[in-house]
């Protein structure tokens, strides 16, 4: 009887041990949940010297967000590396990673964001549509983007053909018209920016930010494997990859509002589009 008893007290003695934390380890940490996916994906459209629209951002302000987060330690990746790490063609990404994107091709991107972008060396992703480039005042030209391309910095991807109001359109068309529609936005666009700049277009940005269940079964069957909305939050691993979020940023957001931006701690965000 006394060699049982002593069989069990040796054992708890173990159990004890066992559960004890390890070297360099809290009790906090047993049973941590590894990090998951959080990434901000930061929308930009148009940039200046001067605020000239609501969706403008000064060039002094788009700077202090790259040496913002060149101080604080992170990490700006290509959208395509998300976008592989959600296919699960890539590995995880690094603690604190961010996307820049930029909307529409608007001039200003050649003439305001490129040499900021240069002198941080950060990549870049252009949501395109095709319609207004080499034809409107306010967009860049085929040339340009080609020479945005050879910077090895910026990637392109689609934004329809003409940036058309999906809302409105199914409104005010008959049902097979606006199926031919969006057919059209969403092929033509991207055959027309593969031609012209040798890229693959499979990444869409919704105009507006306006989708629904059956615009997202469009854009699988023209071949896009993800779609971002303009829902400001970090992109988790929860997500559906055809309505990733973005940040809309506007010139307010600086200096704290910013921090916060990143942080994942902006709260209830209503820029106007």
């Amino acid at each position: 009887m006394k060699t049982f008893f002593a069989g069990l007290s040796l054992l708890a003695v173990i159990l004890f041990l066992v559960t004890l934390p390890h070297a360099g380890e809290s009790s906090s940490d047993q049973g941590a949940t590894p990090v998951t996916l959080n990434v901000p994906i930061l929308l930009y459209h148009r940039f200046g010297p001067v605020v000239a629209d609501g969706m403008t951002v000064t060039t002094p302000v788009f700077e202090s967000h790259l040496k913002y987060l060149k101080d604080h330690g992170y990490t700006v990746i290509p959208l395509r590396q998300l976008i592989d790490y959600y296919l699960k063609k890539g590995p995880k990404l690094l603690p604190k990673s961010v996307v820049l994107v930029a909307d529409d091709g608007h001039e200003s991107v050649y003439r305001y964001m490129l040499p900021i972008v240069k002198k941080y060396r950060v990549p870049v992703t252009l949501f395109l549509y095709p319609s207004v480039i080499s034809n409107a005042s306010y967009a860049m030209t085929w040339d340009q983007l080609r020479e945005l391309k050879a910077t090895g910095l910026f990637e392109f991807q689609g934004h329809t053909y003409w940036h058309p109001n999906f809302k409105k359109d199914e409104k005010r068309m008959s049902r097979p018209e606006y199926e031919k529609s969006v057919d059209m936005q969403l092929n033509k666009s991207k055959a027309k920016l593969e031609k012209e700049l040798g890229v693959r277009i499979d990444m869409l940005a919704w105009p507006f930010g306006i989708y629904n269940d059956w615009l997202m079964e469009k854009a699988k069957e023209a071949g896009y494997v993800a779609a971002f909305s303009i829902e400001a939050r970090h992109a988790t691993e929860d997500d559906n990859m055809m309505k990733l979020p973005r940040y809309l940023m506007i010139n307010a957001d600086q200096g704290k509002v910013f921090e916060r931006i990143v942080q994942g701690k902006a709260g209830r965000r209503n820029p106007v589009y």
